[in-house]
């Protein structure tokens, strides 16, 4: 398995493992599947140097996919600050691929100088919460019913983790 950085071909495969999450249910707050088009933006604005989307090849097919996503764009001081997302082909599940892609986006963070990442889980989604906390991430808060799958209220947890600081300055924790 080779994990690289997206490239506008990989968007419709992209797309299509996104779906696949979709049309399971509980895997994400979309409720109708997503066109390649509708997410030209999104790809976009995840550039190598900024905010980076990977993606896990196997067998010549993109397997699985993560990205870093801004945090309240614009606002200075979340800068340091990203979510990550992490999508597996339902064909390729179960061979390591999520957890890889994970480990790879935490170790490109010292480089893109975050210091801080999260993600966030549907609380039905047991799987993902159970990768995440394998990969070192911590609870951080709970949204209860943030969520409503038709008739089915879902809360959303957050899981955080603290990465380095750069530059070798402490933050300015004031009250």
């Amino acid at each position: 398995m080779l994990i690289r950085t997206a490239a506008a071909l990989d968007l419709p495969s992209i797309v299509g493992i996104y779906n696949q999450a979709v049309l399971a249910g509980f895997q994400t707050g979309d409720l109708e599947p997503v066109s390649v088009e509708s997410r030209q933006g999104w790809f976009e604005s995840h550039g190598p140097e900024t905010y980076p989307l990977y993606v896990a090849v196997s067998d010549q097919h993109v397997a699985g996919w993560c990205s870093l996503s801004a945090y309240r764009p614009g606002r200075a001081a979340f800068r340091h600050t990203a979510e990550i997302s992490y999508y597996v082909d339902s064909a390729y599940r179960r061979r390591g691929i999520a957890a890889a892609l994970i480990k790879h986006a935490v170790a490109d963070c010292a480089r893109l100088d975050f210091r801080a990442l999260f993600a966030l889980v549907l609380d039905v989604n047991q799987a993902s919460q159970s990768l995440i906390v394998r990969q070192g991430f911590e609870q951080w808060g709970f949204l209860p019913g943030a969520a409503w799958f038709g008739e089915t209220e879902v809360g959303h947890l957050i899981y955080g983790m603290r990465l380095h600081v750069g530059a070798g300055t402490e933050p300015n924790h004031t009250s």
